[in-house]
């Protein structure tokens, strides 16, 4: 039987990377002592900065940057999986990615996701982002093999898009992460029904650490981290916006179980839209 000891670390990112990294260190270290073998950090672990100048000016490349390197060396000290859920790392030309690396208990990244799709929206009460000004979108869907399971990664408001995470359990991930920093208005309307949708339809674990309360940027994201079964049942899930640790033991034959149960993956067919009513050969119309 396989099993994995899971756990997502919430935060509450301010400005500074290493303050931050502080603090991703202490709950790491927190998540490892309950046995958890990966570990996943939220969106923006780094840094969580409004200011576009002032986000530029702490932009480093993979290789230097600060979060990675302090990440590499936890997953090898504690010998673990350590999903930094995203972390912004210079793309060029002004640019950011919104870049996750998974790390290897041996320290070494295993795979890299930066971020598809922005969260480019008007929402209520005159909150807008325009998250593609400043950073450069990925054009490319990750999984990773872990040493029981295979991951698929995406990020925050990736979630809204279910052919993503499909495309994913196609490539056969049994655990699909979607870290966030979701707004606290969207997160109260949809945060919940969202990651239980994506694990129900691909019959799959569902994995999001999540960045909540009040920053220091000024903006309010929802918490709320949660780990959710391939039937949708939520398994572990934060109280609130406070930053803490969440943990669940993942049965991975559950996966194959929920497939089995409602095979949607094997069932899908391809079809086309059209517009307008569809008569028959040979039909009159009146």
């Amino acid at each position: 039987m396989r099993k994995l000891v899971v756990a997502a670390v919430q935060m509450r990112s301010g400005i500074s990377p290493e303050a931050n990294i502080a603090v991703m260190e202490r709950l790491v270290r927190e998540a490892a002592s309950c046995g958890a073998r990966y570990v996943q950090t939220p969106e923006m672990t780094g840094s969580l900065q409004k200011d576009r100048a002032s986000l530029r000016s702490i932009l480093k490349a993979e290789l230097d940057d600060p979060v990675l390197q302090a990440a590499a060396r936890l997953a090898a000290e504690l010998g673990l999986y350590l999903h930094i859920g995203s972390t912004a790392v210079d793309a060029g030309n002004e640019m950011a990615a919104n870049r996750g690396v998974v790390f290897d208990p041996s320290g070494a990244a295993l795979a890299r996701y930066d971020k598809i799709h922005m969260f480019d929206v008007d929402l209520d009460n005159g909150e807008s982002w325009r998250e593609s000004s400043a950073y450069r979108p990925g054009d490319v869907a990750q999984t990773v093999d872990l040493d029981v399971a295979r991951l698929g990664m995406g990020i925050c408001y990736d979630i809204r898009f279910p052919h993503l995470f499909r495309e994913l359990a196609l490539a056969g991930a049994e655990i699909l992460t979607a870290p966030a920093a979701f707004t606290r208005q969207t997160g109260e309307a949809h945060w919940h029904v969202l990651q239980r949708a994506r694990a129900i339809e691909n019959g799959a674990f569902m994995i999001s650490a999540a960045q909540g309360g009040v920053h220091e940027d000024g903006r309010e994201t929802y918490g709320h981290s949660l780990i959710v079964d391939p039937w949708g049942r939520v398994m572990a899930e934060a109280e609130g916006d406070e930053p803490g640790v969440i943990v669940a033991d993942l049965t991975l034959d559950e996966v194959k179980a929920a497939r089995a149960k409602i095979p949607n993956l094997k069932n899908a067919r391809a079809y086309r839209v059209e517009t307008g009513a569809q008569t028959n050969k040979g039909d009159q119309v009146a």
